[in-house]
């Protein structure tokens, strides 16, 4: 794609995410000519991805509403509504949303680990199987270049 790109919300893919919480993929590698994804997560309390890193891109994650506690090389963080987090490709981490509910922007540079999100997780205009539930995976994330180095905590 070059040139600009525009989708309404109601264009945006909208993912069954962890713990029944949603994933919109705002911006993807096709949007950007693979420079970068941009999803927003609607989570709720105790919705936390495992220990990773990534081999690949660069990350940042806004805090829009809601409280999260944050870890970075194993350094523990309380993120407030309106904080910002810049993970350099490489540096383990991992979060866990504090608050009743989440709205939590994230930023991947290049772009590509929108893969393994929606690998993961389920397009919601899809039928629901019965008993489906997003589980991570880490032989998936590996794929993608997203290594997992332990349980969420």
């Amino acid at each position: 794609m070059r040139g600009a790109y525009i989708a309404q919300p109601e264009q945006q893919q909208q993912l069954e995410w962890l713990d029944g919480g949603t994933l919109a993929m705002l911006l993807d590698g096709r949007a950007t000519n693979g420079q970068l994804m941009v999803g927003r997560f609607d989570v709720g309390r105790g919705e936390a991805p495992p220990y990773h890193k990534h081999l690949n891109e660069d990350e940042v994650f806004l805090l829009i509403k809601g409280t999260a506690l944050v870890w970075c090389d194993d350094q523990e963080y309380e993120l407030a509504e309106g904080g910002v987090v810049f993970l350099p490709k490489k540096i383990p981490h991992g979060y866990r949303i504090t608050s009743q509910k989440a709205d939590l922007l994230v930023i991947n540079t290049p772009a590509g680990i929108e893969g393994m999100f929606r690998e993961t997780g389920r397009d919601k205009s899809t039928p629901r199987p019965p008993g489906f539930r997003v589980t991570p995976n880490p032989e998936i994330a590996d794929k993608y270049g997203n290594v997992v180095m332990g349980p969420p905590r």
